[in-house]
């Protein structure tokens, strides 16, 4: 038997060991984290935590999640009950996760961070809840301390076009910190047209571009205003949370009339919502190609389905699902619109839903090309994905109807500055997935193959692929 959560944990051949040690080890190979949603405020303020409730509980619906299934009261989990009592709550919870990412991710981080052996119940709490405490209250466990210590090289935040990036700014004038800071654009409150508030949000933009929205001409002048802001503090990446990639194109006039009901207060239909939002997309893409940014699409989310607790809580609080039936013809027409027009930008895909990776690995095969590697990416295993068996999937899916060696791999995709070790498990199943295939003779035990295909994965590809300034290792 072996030791629980060891120095092999999920490296189950000689090879994946070798691998791992070589070429995967986050204390070797750096960490380059292209897509989370941590604060820039907390990074240039560096914040101190009070306790490990704050820090590993404050924000996570991964968490909050279990704690509701397994019978844990809200005043525990986002009221107002004591830190030390929510995190007994967690504790009570974390034991019963077998099979789950959680227990894994919070032993890993309870291990890199805190030195901790053991593993957490309600017996051991105490002792936990105590050293985590007096750890936290050193000099070296401060936000930027966590992010040096987690060997990070470049981080991305998520940031809506209105931001003003003052805190990137500071950042980036800090000479004493030497980790990149970057934003990322988060332009969902321009495509979502059909919701109530989306009238105020176009004002907000207009008065912060110096733009006046009146149609669709300024609206894309205002939107090209705020791009240029963001390229100006460094942003090369772009986000964007979609039900499904939908393609309903309609000619301009149609859109300028959806567009100016929407300006008015007029409630817009679902097909006038999806001509818009292709149109828009469209305009957005043939930006991204234009500055060599890369888009991100999200999609395969159906959000804030307890109407009771949005309304008490607001989104982001572990109310969200699968959301299955995202047409690939719609994927596969939208990204022929731009072939067309030879404006594809760099793109990584991520849909929600398993099911869907087959489809992706061949969409994204018939619009490779101009010269660079995988132009076209499948992303990661995301969300209710990134565990053991998600992303084995996603990567035999890869591997099998794409070059999984062009894999760009993991993103943090959290609000957690302890969130950094789940680096270290995507890359221990690669290396396990990797060195599987190897020991199997399904693929030549040959070093330096193996050297760039994992550090290539772990770091390099994501170097290369995005552009940043920073060298590979």
């Amino acid at each position: 038997m072996k030791a629980f959560m060891d120095r092999d944990f999920l490296l189950d051949s000689s090879v994946a060991k070798e691998l791992y040690e070589k070429y995967a080890d986050m204390e070797k190979i750096p960490v380059l984290d292209y897509h989370c949603h941590i604060n820039p405020r907390e990074i240039y303020e560096d914040r101190r935590f009070k306790n490990i409730t704050e820090v590993w509980l404050g924000g996570d619906h991964y968490k909050w999640r279990q704690m509701r299934t397994n019978g844990v009261e809200e005043k525990y989990i986002t009221g107002d009950a004591p830190d030390r009592e929510k995190f007994g709550k967690w504790a009570e919870t974390l034991p019963g996760l077998i099979g789950n990412p959680l227990y894994h991710w919070s032993h890993l981080e309870l291990k890199y961070y805190f030195g901790y052996e053991g593993n957490l119940n309600p017996d051991t709490a105490e002792e936990v809840w105590n050293l985590c405490n007096e750890k936290l209250s050193e000099d070296d466990f401060t936000v930027r301390n966590l992010i040096r210590r987690s060997n990070v090289r470049l981080i991305c935040t998520t940031d809506d076009p209105v931001d003003s990036l003052e805190w990137h700014e500071k950042i980036k004038e800090d000479k004493s910190f030497d980790v990149q800071v970057l934003p990322a654009w988060r332009p969902d409150k321009i495509n979502n047209i059909e919701k109530p508030e989306f009238r105020e949000y176009i004002a907000r933009l207009s008065e912060v571009s110096g733009v006046e929205i009146k149609d669709m001409e300024s609206l894309e002048e205002a939107i090209e205003n705020r791009l240029d802001h963001f390229e100006d503090h460094g942003c090369r990446v772009s986000d964007h949370a979609l039900p499904y990639v939908m393609y309903v194109p309609a000619g301009e006039e149609e859109t300028e009339k959806i567009l100016e009901k929407a300006l008015k207060g007029e409630a817009v239909s679902n097909d006038e919502s999806l001509k818009y939002k292709t149109a828009m997309m469209l305009f957005l893409a043939g930006e991204y190609n234009k500055r060599d940014w890369v888009m991100q699409l999200h999609y395969g989310c159906k959000r804030d389905n307890n109407t009771l607790m949005y309304e008490k809580l607001g989104p982001d609080t572990g109310f969200d699902c699968i959301l299955n039936g995202a047409p690939s013809s719609e994927l596969a027409d939208f990204l022929n619109a731009l072939s067309a027009k030879d404006s594809i930008p760099k793109t990584i895909i991520y849909s929600l839903n398993p099911n869907d990776d087959q489809a992706i690995g061949s969409v994204i095969g018939c619009f490779q090309g101009g010269g660079v590697r995988s132009r076209i990416q499948q992303g990661s295993a995301w969300w209710f994905n990134d565990h053991f068996t998600g992303m084995t999937n996603q990567m035999k899916s890869l591997a099998n109807l794409s070059v999984l060696g062009n894999f760009i791999g993991m993103l943090t995709d959290s609000r957690s500055f302890l969130s950094y070790t789940r680096h270290d498990y995507f890359r221990r199943i690669l290396c396990a997935l990797v060195g599987g295939w190897v020991e199997r003779g399904e693929y030549p035990y040959d070093e330096k193959l193996l050297m760039n295909i994992i550090k290539g994965i772990s770091y390099n590809n994501a170097v290369e692929y995005f552009g940043f300034d920073l060298e590979k290792i």
